[in-house]
């Protein structure tokens, strides 16, 4: 596998009901178009030999022996190709006639796979010509000269993954046997099916499969018949489907009369760290005890070619697109306000303190802190803004500052620092002419002195403002704006707050606070520990020092979620950002993101409570345990080569 993925295909051809001879030229020549394209597996929708509407036709024998001689010539017309290919046909085992998957590789036929639950209701009647695989007592089927390995527990391993077959109904079952196959080991479940369109009907097989292959972690490779089956009382509109544990990757235009193949890369490596790191599923291969255990057939290796990604990887992954997005906001902002307002009433605050600077991560902790006076009915003059200026704020943020408290009605207070810092510079000794890490830090721990002090004098909680990406970088100051008593935005990405604040500005509050909160997220991100440049603008930018926080973010998120190393990171960014950024500006913050996550392991080893918001969490506490002074050499050496 190039960096864990697998390129699979669902495809749709034209057919004619009975003619399998026309039948099977469709799906040569598709099987030849995807192999040419690089993929390893393909599925055909249920019966696709002879059509799945041939009726009582499944009881000729001229129809039964025509779909096995093409089958036969199939092998011999594709035998050249490095694929592995499923098709769907009636085949007789002794005196049964069985609904099948018939598995193709390199000229043989590797495996035949029975659908296990036959629907005999409604506009259905298959057990009028086939018999359940539960009622097939056979383990092998002859078949085009053959002895061919018979189950529905056959599950067909490459070097590269491991698949397993489930058909049509199957999967509306309320165990579907592609929950047994992906504890055994399937990686991959490829459903042939013959799914006619009634109303509502396709938005829940949508739905249904999501579940499925999230619920199996696996891939999930869909095909469903199309143009060409009998319209006598049905109508079946083409259904091509590709999942990744509950993602959908790929799906085809439905009603089209033309023949289809849909194309995408399941990632085989993600999938195998979702099954590590969720210790449910390996719990749940005990229910399976009782069943005996499934047939593992040994299929070819790959040839290797020249890969390519055909599907999208977003340059934001923690921030959906369209009505999902304001979706994830709300939900977001309640479990804020939620996991504050609790905090507040078990201490039995009297206020909240909360510096503000003017910029995106305390305007987001602010918000947060207002709506949840509002919803405890606590006024807000209980709230305690605190603006501190010091030596590099600039008068837009300043300005942004006050505005927004003003509007928002809180308790406003402004504490200068410089002359404490000053002061503190004389008493340690520090040249406040050197504009270093210690002229830097004084800063923000003389604010953060000021807060917790405040939180003493008013009876209230320090609120903390840092975010996810700040933490992941150590982009705090240790003892400083690294600590709060409560810290709301501590598992928020930088790439989502500008949404969460944007979303409040547009649903939340008044028309100036509108406004304000508009610039703000317009304004460049900065620590304003610095001073301004000659025109009073925002000299030291965060993201020109530590890295575009948009590529940090999508490092974190590969990194934690599913645990991958920098190359397939690497990969991945050049992917998603192919025209933002050179391979070579990735590989500079890739490899700071490194170096700078695992040196900063000790800021995250003591941050304060917080809540979770989403998949990913750097608590001590909960998700992320590490140690402060592991090795990043490792890492770092593989960026290094890339």
């Amino acid at each position: 596998m190039e960096y864990g993925f697998i390129k699979v295909a669902a495809a749709i051809p034209r057919l004619k009901i009975s003619d399998c001879k026309y039948n099977v030229l469709q799906i040569e020549e598709q099987i030849k178009q995807a192999a040419e394209r690089g993929v390893k597996i393909i599925a055909f929708p249920e019966m696709s030999i002879t059509a799945y509407t041939c009726a009582d036709l499944f009881g000729q024998q001229l129809l039964l022996e025509d779909a096995e001689k093409e089958l036969l010539n199939l092998l011999h017309r594709t035998s050249s190709l490095d694929i592995i290919a499923i098709v769907g046909m009636p085949v007789i085992v002794n005196d049964s006639l069985i609904n099948a998957a018939v598995v193709l590789q390199k000229g043989s036929i590797v495996g035949v796979v029975p659908k296990t639950y036959l629907p005999n209701y409604k506009e259905f009647y298959e057990q009028r010509w086939f018999m359940p695989a539960s009622d097939i007592l056979d383990d092998s089927v002859h078949l085009c000269g053959y002895n061919i390995p018979l189950g529905t527990n056959l599950l067909f391993e490459t070097p590269d993954t491991t698949f397993g077959i489930e058909i049509c109904e199957d999967v509306w079952a309320p165990i579907p046997p592609s929950s047994y196959l992906a504890l055994q080991g399937a990686e991959i479940i490829v459903n042939l099916s013959a799914t006619n369109e009634c109303i509502g009907k396709h938005h829940y097989l949508l739905s249904l499969l999501s579940q499925q292959s999230a619920r199996c972690m696996a891939g999930y490779i869909y095909s469903s018949c199309g143009f060409g089956e009998s319209t006598t009382d049905l109508v079946f509109a083409g259904n091509a489907l590709i999942y990744e544990n509950g993602s959908l990757l790929a799906q085809n235009e439905r009603f089209d009369f033309e023949e289809q193949i849909i194309i995408s890369e399941i990632d085989i490596e993600r999938l195998r760290a979702e099954r590590r790191t969720n210790t449910t599923f390996a719990a749940n291969k005990g229910s399976i005890k009782h069943l005996s255990r499934a047939v593992r057939i040994k299929l070819n290796q790959f040839v290797h070619h020249d890969f390519s990604l055909s599907r999208t990887f977003a340059m934001h992954p923690f921030v959906p697109q369209g009505n999902a997005l304001d979706q994830r906001c709300e939900e977001i902002f309640s479990i804020q306000v939620s996991g504050l307002a609790q905090r507040l009433v078990h201490t039995h605050a009297q206020s909240a303190v909360i510096g503000i600077s003017g910029g995106l991560d305390s305007t987001l902790a602010l918000l947060v802190c207002v709506h949840t006076f509002d919803k405890l009915k606590l006024p807000r003059q209980g709230i305690i803004g605190i603006t501190m200026p010091g030596f590099g704020t600039t008068g837009r943020t300043y300005n942004n500052a006050m505005s927004l408290m003003r509007s928002l009605g809180i308790t406003i207070r402004e504490i200068n620092i410089k002359a404490a810092c000053e002061q503190h510079f004389e008493d340690i000794g520090h040249d406040p002419s050197i504009h270093d890490v210690t002229y830097e830090n004084s800063q923000a721990r003389e604010r953060t002195q000021i807060l917790m002090d405040v939180a003493n004098q008013t009876s209230g909680l320090v609120i903390g403002t840092g975010d996810l990406s700040e933490l992941a970088l150590g982009w705090a100051t240790y003892n400083g704006d690294h600590m709060s008593m409560y810290a709301v935005n501590t598992s928020i990405p930088k790439t989502l707050v500008k949404h969460l604040v944007k979303w409040v500005a547009e649903n939340d509050v008044d028309e100036e606070s509108r406004t304000t909160l508009l610039d703000i997220v317009d304004t460049p991100i900065s620590p304003e520990l610095i001073p301004a440049d000659e025109n009073g603008n925002i000299k030291q930018k965060t993201e020109d020092l530590v890295g575009p926080y948009e590529l940090h973010d999508f490092f974190l998120y590969y990194f934690l979620r599913f645990g991958f190393r920098p190359a397939k990171i690497f990969m991945l960014a050049t992917h998603a950002f192919k025209n933002v950024y050179s391979g070579d500006i990735i590989k500079k913050w890739l490899y700071i993101f490194f170096r700078r996550f695992f040196n900063q392991q000790f800021k995250r080893s003591c941050l304060p409570d917080g809540p979770k918001v989403g998949t990913i969490s750097i608590s001590p506490r909960g998700d992320w345990r590490m140690p402060s002074d592991a090795s990043s050499a490792a890492w770092l050496e593989e960026i290094e080569k890339l």
